[in-house]
């Protein structure tokens, strides 16, 4: 399977509060073949898991697009 090489940059749209997540733009993008940008608004604990969750998202998408060669 081909590796999917993307980078993250996270803006926060509302802080976390005690109990209740925070809410989060994530910008996505990849290096060639997988040369594409995403934008998602993820709800998460701190903007590092919303990066890792903009991540996650992206690599599946460009594995479907792609197809997964093994």
């Amino acid at each position: 399977m081909q590796r999917v090489l993307c980078n993250a940059f996270v803006d926060t749209l509302t802080e976390p509060e005690k109990g209740h997540p925070g809410s989060f733009r994530v910008e996505v993008w990849g290096r060639s073949p997988h040369d594409y940008t995403r934008f998602y608004k993820i709800d998460a604990k701190d903007d590092n898991m919303a990066a890792q969750e903009g991540i996650r998202l992206f690599v599946e998408e460009m594995e479907s697009l792609f197809g997964s060669k093994d």
